[in-house]
């Protein structure tokens, strides 16, 4: 073999190793990247409430997904407490690792009973969710104290077969009533693709709170007309809420309209020590 053909493949031998040392050093990149070690981080399991669905969490799923957190966006039968409760509770029982569990509106009343004794759940968020204390319910916490119009807005209640009731938003009084500060457009399509909650759902008596044992944070909007500002700061205060935040202006969707205040302060209970 001549000079010329080693110094080739030297050359050669050389581009290898520099274009291998490249693909290990993006390699390890990768996996050493924050937002890519998703082991370290808890995951996120989110609840919706009455007259929502699960892409309700769509914008704060979207930021909470980009930070590297599995996420899990239930869909919450809106059937009964318990029952809810009980399939949530299935859910977090499949999972490995930590779990922030967070409730939007009636999601609050069936996180705070999903949790059943699960040493997993680090964490409770309630965005303007229900608290209920042990034999509240739904419907006496909202009128705890006035500034609740949720009520007239209800449309005629569809009887099911077996005698129970389904309620709805009336359309034409969805985007004032639960959706305020969100596009017309968008509260439009929230009004006609909204799920029902049986009417007993609302009036079922709350078990043990999971947030007597388990860190809780809470978020809300200052203009929520289903469950009053009021309410809130009650239920907050009673948890020992870790964290307590009043979006001026907001509405009962404050993870639609403000899907960055809601992502921080799940974040902020994701990394609590």
């Amino acid at each position: 073999m001549n000079k010329f053909t080693i110094r080739n493949v030297i050359r050669l031998l050389l581009i290898a190793a520099l274009s291998l040392g490249v693909i290990l050093i993006s390699y390890l990149g990768e996996i050493m990247n924050p937002a890519n070690a998703q082991d370290n981080k808890p995951t996120v399991v989110l609840v919706h409430g009455a007259f929502a669905e699960s892409d309700s969490w769509n914008g704060v799923l979207t930021k909470l997904i980009a930070k590297g957190y599995p996420t899990i966006a239930a869909a919450n039968p809106l059937r009964g407490v318990k029952s809810d409760a009980d399939y949530v509770a299935s859910i977090l029982k499949s999972i490995e690792g930590p779990i922030v569990l967070v409730g939007h509106s009636y999601g609050g009343s069936v996180i705070t009973n999903a949790v059943n004794g699960n040493q997993n759940v680090k964490a409770l968020v309630y965005v303007a969710g229900f608290a209920p204390e042990a034999g509240e319910t739904a419907a006496a916490l909202s009128g705890r104290y006035p500034g609740s119009t949720l009520a007239p807005t209800l449309a005629p209640p569809v009887v099911l077969p077996d005698g129970g009731k389904d309620l709805y938003i009336q359309q034409s009084k969805f985007h004032a009533q639960f959706a305020a500060d969100v596009p017309v457009a968008d509260a439009k399509l929230m009004a006609s693709t909204q799920r029902p909650i049986m009417e007993a759902a609302f009036n079922e008596a709350s078990g043990t709170p999971a947030w007597k044992s388990t860190p809780s944070w809470f978020i809300y909007g200052s203009r929520d007309l289903n469950i009053p500002a009021a309410v809130h700061a009650f239920m907050a205060k009673r948890a020992n809420s870790k964290e307590t935040i009043a979006v001026q202006g907001a509405s009962h969707v404050v993870m639609l309209s403000h899907p960055d205040a809601v992502a921080k302060i799940i974040e902020h209970a994701a990394t609590a020590k």
